[in-house]
């Protein structure tokens, strides 16, 4: 079911230029381990000729409007069960791992059984701190990398979601389907772990990807809205809520007055 919002916001007055995205990160702990979202690009490929596909407009103007998030960790997890039947995720990287043991559990999850979509396909999680706001309307999409080459693919899918950013500022997760569990989920430092594609009032107007400051206006706006899943069974319905109490300007550039 699609949702209009009609904020108060004077948006009926066509907009130009480019759209205004902010990234931050909910918590500096470790900040320097959390990679900027970069831009999509197809690096070292053949632009000598007029007709490579590197110079084509179409392929210029999709990447364009794609941004990586990179994986900030090496994981290598498998899938298990305990004496009890229970299911657990195993640390296959043992002692080498390059997240120490009592980390681990603070940054992938499995999810409860009964909430997985499939009861042979467990559902796991990566928590991460990135989060995007915007100060006009503005839908995120989370999606996979689709124009990233494995050599070895992942033994499942990852899930995907959309929601409007300029009134539903959250920390984003990972989420994954696990298909095979036979094979182990193995995850990179430094590959792309997911895209975010924007869309704006106009489809010709780009993206302007900018640091912001976690203001103690938006933290106040953010903590309005933490755990609401925990609640409620649809947060969508709370999005007008939401629009009521959001201030009218959330989106500050890191390191400006």
């Amino acid at each position: 079911m699609q949702i209009n919002i009609a904020l108060d916001q004077p948006e009926a007055e066509a907009r130009s230029g480019p759209i205004q995205v902010g990234w931050f990160l909910t918590s500096d702990k470790g900040g320097v381990v959390f990679a900027p979202p970069e831009r999509l690009t197809s690096r070292q490929t053949n632009t000598g000729h007029a007709k490579s596909a590197s110079r084509c407009p179409a392929v210029i103007q999709m990447e364009s409007r794609y941004f990586v998030v990179k994986c900030p960790f090496d994981l290598n997890i498998g899938f298990g069960r305990n004496p009890d039947g229970r299911a657990v995720l195993i640390n296959r990287s043992g002692p080498s791992a390059s997240l120490r043991r009592n980390k681990l559990n603070n940054v992938i999850t499995l999810v409860n059984e009964e909430e997985w979509r499939y009861p042979d396909r467990p559902t796991v999680q990566v928590m991460l701190p990135y989060c995007f706001i915007a100060d006009e309307t503005l839908y995120m999409t989370q999606l996979g990398p689709f124009a990233h080459y494995r050599p070895d693919p992942l033994p499942g899918t990852i899930f995907g979601g959309r929601f409007p950013i300029n009134i539903w500022p959250r920390p984003l997760m990972w989420a994954f389907e696990w298909h095979d569990t036979k094979k182990d989920l193995v995850l990179g430092r430094g590959e792309p772990l997911f895209y975010c594609q924007f869309e704006g009032s106009g489809p010709e107007r780009p993206v302007q990807m900018v640091e912001a400051d976690l203001t103690p206006e938006l933290e106040s706006y953010m903590d309005k809205l933490s755990g609401v899943a925990n609640y409620v069974n649809q947060t969508f319905s709370l999005f007008k809520a939401a629009e009521e109490m959001r201030p009218p300007k959330l989106l500050k550039v890191k390191g400006r007055d």
